[in-house]
């Protein structure tokens, strides 16, 4: 498959890259990606993802628009409220890049349905607010194969990792770096400690960077590493992450 006329010129800023080319604007073409959570960091990773031409995009949210979501969800518009999050989001990708298929999955992922869904894509990003569908995306993307990028966020802070450990030996996955859900207080969310509505932009684009990357092979992969972000101080550091031989998900067994 070649690019089109009208290809080479939407994609003409990332053809000029020599770490991209047109190689890999057609790698991102091809690319099928799971985008689990259309909320504050899945509506700017979208929004990305989409311009930048991945081919095939899933939307994994069962939830509705709401207005509080505005603020930060900036997929989503005031005329959206009401309406399910994986349809929103679907009608902004096809407005913005008709090369895009986009396939809904207005559902919550369950032990039940991830893997049938998961398995059709080559990439997960997972941008969810609780540590149950975050382990189980981890443990079918482990299961599976596939290549993980997570991230999470706080009021003014952001974590972002890629987990790939079929990729190479001593990766790690997620369950290394946090094996078991944290207490009670861990699983508060936005709703509970308030985030200013940038910081969840800053990270969910950060996040499609990170996807990208694993696309094109432009730069270095985060796995084996984590990012944070503090926004107060605009400090970012990247840490080591381990793998864990005696992980229960990617461990020997």
């Amino acid at each position: 498959m070649d690019l089109t006329d009208e290809q080479l010129e939407r994609y003409a800023r990332h053809i000029i890259l020599k770490e991209v080319g047109g190689a890999g604007q057609m790698a991102l073409l091809r690319a099928r990606v799971l985008v689990v959570g259309a909320g504050g960091l899945g509506a700017p990773m979208l929004l990305y993802l989409a311009a930048a031409g991945v081919g095939t995009i899933g939307i994994v949210d069962d939830d509705k628009v709401e207005l509080s979501n505005l603020q930060r969800q900036v997929i989503h518009t005031t005329k959206d409220i009401g309406k399910a999050k994986a349809m929103s989001a679907a009608e902004k990708i096809a407005a913005l890049n008709p090369d895009v298929k986009i396939d809904i999955h207005a559902v919550r992922l369950t032990d039940d349905n991830a893997q049938d869904i998961i398995d059709a894509y080559d990439i997960v990003a997972d941008g969810t607010d609780n540590f149950k569908t975050r382990h189980l995306v981890s443990d079918t993307c482990v299961t599976l194969g596939k290549t993980l990028v997570s991230a999470a966020l706080g009021p003014y802070e952001g974590q972002l990792a890629t987990f790939k450990p079929h990729a190479g030996e001593g990766l790690p996955c997620y369950r290394c770096f946090l094996p078991e859900a944290p207490g009670a207080d861990a699983e508060r969310t936005c709703a509970d400690f308030g985030i200013l509505g940038a910081v969840a932009g800053m990270v969910g684009t950060m996040q499609a960077l990170e996807v990208l990357k694993e696309i094109t092979g432009a730069g270095e992969s985060l796995a084996g590493k984590m990012v944070l972000v503090d926004a107060q101080s605009m400090m970012v550091r990247k840490i080591g992450l381990p793998k864990d031989p005696a992980c229960p998900s990617c461990g020997a067994k």
